[in-house]
């Protein structure tokens, strides 16, 4: 239905309605509003929480894109899509989901990433904004309007006393506090909003603490961003606070960022009295973004200068923060069996991995095996597991696929550590034909693996010691790689010439048309303990240097390789991405 305060050159436009099967099975629900000839630029919209996409209709109508294919979902749990009321599994999912509706998009709709353009609302905001930052999408630009990365809560301590209720009595839903007069000043929307049978009030407790800490996240590394942004905030607003938008954008490390405040709007901004006002300035935003010529700064030498090397320096210079934590790990930590060979052998080694991935707590005394428990649970290391989970899964995928496509299954591991994911891997796949030559240049790993694949009886592994970063030996690989891995690699080396060049001898060994799986290490709650505690496998500070998802993308597409998917645990640490070669069939 077309709002009576309607601009005079409103576009009515009726919405079609589709579905985006997601990789869980989940199909949702979304609306689109497409010109008469097709586009080659996409809008999406994600709405706030307790929200639907059939809300945005005098939206879309006012911002008079007459060129501009525009999306809106219904997220999980909302609206037309599935889902109990107000829930997920966890807030990542949901945030996998965007990833996933815009590759819909792409793929459906035949528009480009570089043409799509997010405008996303409180809740939605703020799955734009850790979309934009966790998969790195090379979009044009998004518009954060009320986006809540600080939810009001009024109650004090309700975060940890939400924490507390979580872990004793389970999953659970809250009732929001918000109603429609705290929304909107506009009396005829209020009431739309109460008498929409779509519309509810709870969220599930979990998604509450996600989106807090998913935001808290976002705070802390907003300068990861390189994406032209607009936020909109509103002053009159009860819901969320102003100040983390402000932080927010004043963090960003893009050059094109903008500021606008509506003093007498409340949240739910897009139905406010006088909207058409904060429309009309979205609008101008996204036609400025379309017509701009996309040429985004390169972070190839962001191992130069930037944002993550300026980190770098500052964790370089002497500090006396953590002393306590380095005394107590170097003396009483030694109780631990992991800790103890943290110290042995470097944190960052593939002995430490391999124990890590064991998850068996050990120690000397009790004292000794709780300290281990601890280091084990700590989110660093649960995070390395749950990549462990993902490589296994995207390997999983690719071998299968790669398989049904005819091809050979020919695996390449330029640094395997102890070989457990890709050897376990062929083990529980004897149904295909599997060779896996795996490399690493220690060997107290190679005989590790050696001793795996001997336990599995696996005749296709070849163990062989190799240099990662050598360009040449990596393209003489025999036979040539269908599947490539380089896991846990680059995450180590701060400089990005010698990534460049690893990445150079996987294009040149690869056969077009192949993958390569690559992880990364976007962000690290804990980056600066490691650097002021522990010590690598070199026996010096473990100082990391931390890559950006758009760098590392970045990098695997300069050499020849076009990304296709990634996952992400939920704590935003660790990546794991498959791209293809470049000149082979998708």
């Amino acid at each position: 239905m077309s709002s009576l305060l309607a601009e005079p050159n409103a576009l009515h436009l009726p919405a079609t309605e589709h579905k985006a099967l997601m990789s869980d099975g989940v199909e949702l629900f979304y609306r689109a509003w497409l010109p008469n000839v097709p586009a080659k630029k996409a809008l999406l919209l994600f709405h706030r929480g307790h929200e639907r996409s059939g809300r945005w209709q005098e939206t879309v109508e006012n911002l008079a894109l007459d060129d501009v294919a525009i999306f809106a979902w219904d997220a999980r749990g909302h609206g037309l899509s599935p889902g109990e009321r107000g829930s997920a599994v966890n807030l990542a999912r949901v945030i996998k989901d965007a990833d996933e509706f815009a590759r819909h998009i792409a793929t459906q709709h035949n528009i480009a990433h570089e043409d799509m353009i997010v405008l996303a609302h409180s809740v939605g905001a703020v799955v734009a904004a850790a979309w934009v930052h966790d998969y790195a999408p090379p979009i044009r630009a998004m518009i954060l309007a009320t986006p809540a990365f600080r939810v009001k809560l009024y109650v004090p301590f309700a975060v940890p006393l939400l924490r507390m209720r979580e872990k004793l009595l389970g999953p659970g839903f809250v009732s929001s506090y918000v109603t429609s007069g705290m929304l909107t000043h506009d009396p005829v929307e209020a009431k739309r909003y109460d008498a929409d049978p779509l519309i509810f009030r709870q969220i599930a407790v979990n998604i509450l603490l996600d989106l807090h800490d998913t935001s808290t996240r976002l705070l802390d590394d907003a300068g990861a961003i390189t994406v032209p942004t607009m936020v909109m905030a509103a002053g009159s607003d009860w819901v969320v606070d102003v100040g983390a938008q402000e932080e927010f954008l004043r963090k960003l490390s893009t050059p094109i960022k903008r500021w606008e405040m509506f003093s007498d709007f409340s949240h739910a901004v897009f139905h406010e009295k006088g909207r058409e006002k904060l429309v009309t300035k979205a609008s101008a935003f996204i036609l400025e973004r379309f017509a701009a010529a996309r040429a985004p700064a390169s972070l190839l030498d962001a191992d130069k200068q930037g944002y993550t090397k300026a980190e770098f320096d500052r964790l370089q210079e002497p500090s006396w923060r953590y002393g306590f934590t380095r005394w107590f790990l170097k003396n009483v930590g030694t109780l631990s069996k992991g800790i103890a060979l943290g110290w042995e052998s470097g944190f960052d080694s593939g002995v430490t991995l391999d124990y890590v991935y064991k998850n068996e707590a050990q120690g000397a005394t009790p004292l000794g095996w709780l300290i281990d428990r601890n280091y084990l649970d700590s989110v660093g290391w649960t995070g390395i597991r749950q990549r462990r989970v993902h490589l296994e899964k995207v390997l999983h995928t690719l071998i299968r696929e790669t398989h049904a496509a005819g091809r050979p299954v020919n695996v390449l591991d330029i640094a395997t550590g102890a070989g457990r994911y890709v050897l376990e891997t062929m083990n529980h796949l004897r149904d295909i034909p599997i060779t896996a030559v795996l490399r690493d240049y220690k060997e107290a790993n190679l005989e590790a693996a050696r001793q795996l694949a001997a336990s599995l009886n696996l005749a296709g592994a070849t163990i062989l010691h190799g240099d990662a970063f050598d360009r040449a030996s990596l393209a003489a690989v025999t036979p040539r790689p269908t599947i490539g891995i380089v896991s846990g690699l680059y995450e180590l080396f701060p400089d990005n010439e010698p990534v460049r060049r690893s990445l150079a001898g996987l294009a040149d060994a690869i056969e077009p048309g192949g993958h390569l799986i690559y992880t990364n290490q976007p962000w690290h709650p804990q980056v600066e303990m490691i650097a002021r505690t522990l010590t690598n496998r070199e026996g010096k500070p473990w100082i990391m240097r931390r890559r950006t998802q758009a760098e590392m993308d970045e990098l695997v597409r300069a050499a020849g390789f076009v990304k296709l998917t990634q996952e992400i645990d939920q704590w935003g640490i660790f990546t794991v991405s498959v791209a293809r070669r470049v000149g082979g069939d998708a």
